[in-house]
């Protein structure tokens, strides 16, 4: 069944990639699409594997190739160990002032094995996905629980409202990014540089944290930079 289109009528109506259709991104498609964002969807197994998400939400399935073009905003949102198999420029035909959102996180004994920028330059996780794409990106939705993308929205104001914490170096991309979550129903809290996102890996405190801005920040306050040993490779 397809899902309803309506008008955003918050923010401009943007074109915008996702990479990885999994819980994340499947969701993601879901509720950009929603808002009436022209999002084009793709994964790993090919745009045959898609039909289902594209005849629920009108999203277009591409080839990971083709995700990008003409993006003003792409989300890359599948496993870290699959980021160097990206295609190379994989941005070059985005807009030129494309925010790259990066979800992901190191799962270095579950699902990743050990990556060595992480591990012995002490790089944070999306730090070395920058690395890997040759592109800044925004780390955002790395810490958000998949269903709560289509079950916790909530109106501006909302005692409610979740917070998410938002980590970049680059000030426009960052600030487009933030709008574009509170178009989708959260909060943000700038969770400062590319350097300081280690706040907001796996195993802190703000991971997972369904709180408002005074509790994200202070849990962002809390984290500790040293990597626990189940997050070590």
């Amino acid at each position: 069944m397809r899902v309803h289109r309506i008008p955003n009528l918050e923010g401009p109506v943007m074109k915008i990639g996702v990479i990885g259709a999994g819980n994340i991104g499947g969701n993601l498609t879901r509720r950009l699409t929603a808002l009436g964002h022209d999002v084009s969807v793709a994964n790993s197994r090919g745009p045959h594997t898609l039909t289902a998400l594209a005849e629920e939400t009108g999203a277009t399935p591409v080839p990971v190739e083709e995700a990008a073009r003409g993006a003003e905003v792409v989300v890359v949102t599948i496993p870290l160990k699959a980021v160097p198999d990206l295609p190379k420029g994989l941005l070059d035909e985005a807009a030129e002032d494309v925010a790259v959102i990066d979800t992901g996180n190191y799962y270095p004994r579950q699902r990743d094995g050990r990556i060595a920028g992480i591990e012995d330059e002490g790089l944070t996780e999306s730090r070395w996905t920058e690395r890997q794409i040759g592109h800044p990106v925004i780390k955002a939705f790395n810490g958000t629980y998949a269903q709560d993308i289509l079950d916790r929205p909530r109106p501006a104001g909302d005692p409610d409202r979740i917070a998410l914490p938002v980590a970049g170096d680059d000030e426009a991309a960052k600030a487009k990014v933030r709008a574009l979550i509170d178009d989708l129903g959260f909060d943000t809290v700038d969770a400062g540089g590319i350097d300081d996102s280690w706040r907001q890996q796996p195993d802190t405190p703000v991971y997972g944290l369904r709180g408002g801005v005074t509790e994200v920040t202070e849990a962002l306050a809390q984290a500790s930079p040293e990597r626990k040993p189940d997050f070590r490779g």
